[in-house]
């Protein structure tokens, strides 16, 4: 016998949930459940988990917005469709497009995940080509090395005379991997 199941979420412990816990049980609800002070960023909420281990095949999870269960488009699509290949179904009681029980909101999702797709697809390509280019003029991303050539130098001095990582890394004020870094860096270009 399948059953509606209610997920909610506020994202601090000064919030009250009661208002979205009325809603799905007005809206047939069985059971909610309620992640209290939780980002929807994290994956691993307590009660999400708690109602992902309590759905079965043929029930409907219903939430007030897909904002509470998922931080963005991308994670809202993939837990959709992790919940569709479970066979559950998925209704939003503010997104009324968002209802995988008929078939135009099963097919509205499904051209929702496609343009998701191509939003994803189309900022990596945009990336790789901006790369390539920022590279083809003589330009590479990433941060800035705190480790001058004054400071090389002096990591070298440093080295020689016996200093560790550690110490040449305290002394000059920098990471320890900096400067193993520019080290390696700086031997390789001297062979």
């Amino acid at each position: 016998m399948s059953i509606i199941i209610g997920c909610s979420r506020v994202s601090t412990r000064e919030q009250d949930p009661a208002a979205q816990e009325a809603e799905l049980l007005n809206a047939g609800a069985h059971r909610v459940f309620v992640d209290h002070g939780e980002s929807s960023k994290m994956r691993d909420r307590p009660q999400w988990k708690a109602c992902l281990d309590y759905l079965r095949e043929g029930d409907t999870l219903v939430v007030r917005r897909l904002d509470r269960i998922a931080a963005s488009e991308k994670m809202a699509i993939e837990i959709i469709n992790d919940l569709q290949e479970g066979k559950i179904n998925i209704k939003s009681l503010t997104e009324p497009d968002i209802d995988t029980t008929t078939p135009m909101g099963r097919a509205l999702l499904g051209i929702v995940a496609v343009f998701a797709q191509l939003r994803v697809d189309t900022i990596r390509e945009n990336t790789r080509r901006g790369l390539e280019h920022a590279r083809a003029h003589g330009r590479v991303g990433g941060r800035p090395t705190v480790m001058t050539p004054e400071r090389v130098e002096q990591a070298e001095k440093m080295r020689a005379d016996g200093k560790t990582i550690a110490e040449i890394a305290k002394v000059l004020g920098v990471g320890a991997s900096s400067v193993c870094r520019a080290l390696a860096s700086d031997k390789l270009n001297q062979d």
